[in-house]
């Protein structure tokens, strides 16, 4: 996100894709945040509540009533979600000069598990309990990296939505946290395929128990050699696929069901080299 100070009384957003086609914009006054213009009113009305939300945390910020040039570009696909808003609430925070997580919590009901990770460089691991929040950043490079693939659903779910649903839905919370915790510290230490396979298996399994929900590898690819994981809302977005066959079956598979977009492990997740091979 680039920020421009203007002369203008305005503030002028426009977002670009990976290919640097515009997709979004919007004229927002700076004097009550009313959109004036906008491609879209719906993406228009949830920046100015990220906005409204970052005034009430600092007064200070637009208060010198002075229009601004802002410019966004996406690094993927727009359609694959990939926690855009959160980056979102992270990049406007940042502007701001406000805590993340707390503008995160003006104006959302999630967890803040994808704004805090915008924030870091490294994996982490993030408790949210009650009002106490922690997030402690680990290594995580597994042996088995090369048998990990992302896979696209050629949908995006609202998270907003899947909030919503599992606030209605979840049974018994707190047996649930102790389950994951549990299998996510088993996660992280695991060093072969099988086990990690057996590992987010069962997470999914306790998922879709308190949900009442059933894992997407039982509705639509129960003949996958390997483990499958939903990722973010359960129904959209991506997967995470895990099999001991590699990247040319894993490729052929889920292009054999419609599933073009197949992303191994080291393409997808952070690191200083793929940060610099993008500059």
């Amino acid at each position: 996100m680039k920020v421009k100070s203007t002369r203008k009384s305005d503030l002028y957003w426009k977002s670009y894709d990976i290919d640097g086609n515009e997709w979004f914009s919007a004229q927002i006054s700076i004097m009550d945040f009313s959109s004036v213009k906008t491609t879209d009113e719906k993406k228009s009305q949830y920046l100015q509540k990220l906005l409204k939300g970052a005034v009430r945390l600092n007064s200070e910020f637009l208060s010198k009533w002075n229009g601004f040039d802002v410019k966004t570009t996406l690094q993927f696909d727009k359609n694959w979600g990939l926690g855009s808003s959160s980056t979102l609430t992270y990049l406007v925070a940042q502007w701001a000069d406000v805590n993340p997580l707390l503008l995160h919590f003006n104006i959302s009901n999630g967890s803040g598990y994808d704004v805090a990770c915008a924030g870091s460089d490294d994996p982490i691991t993030y408790k949210l309990d009650g009002d106490d929040i922690s997030y402690t950043p680990i290594e995580y490079a597994p042996p088995f990296s090369d048998k990990l693939f992302f896979v696209f659903t050629n949908k995006k779910q609202s998270s907003d939505e899947a909030i919503k649903y599992y606030l209605k839905n979840a049974k018994q919370k707190k047996a649930m946290v102790k389950k994951l915790t549990a299998i996510t510290e088993s996660i992280i230490s695991c060093t072969t395929i099988t086990k990690f396979i057996s590992l987010i298996t069962e997470h999914e399994s306790v998922v879709a128990e308190h949900m009442s929900l059933e894992p997407i590898k039982a509705t639509t690819f129960s003949d996958f050699n390997g483990g499958i994981k939903s990722l973010g809302a359960w129904g959209g977005d991506f997967i995470l696929a895990a099999t001991p066959e590699g990247e040319e079956y894993a490729k052929a598979y889920f292009s054999g069901k419609g599933y073009d977009v197949v992303v191994p492990f080291g393409e997808m997740i952070y690191s200083e080299a793929n940060a610099l091979a993008t500059k």
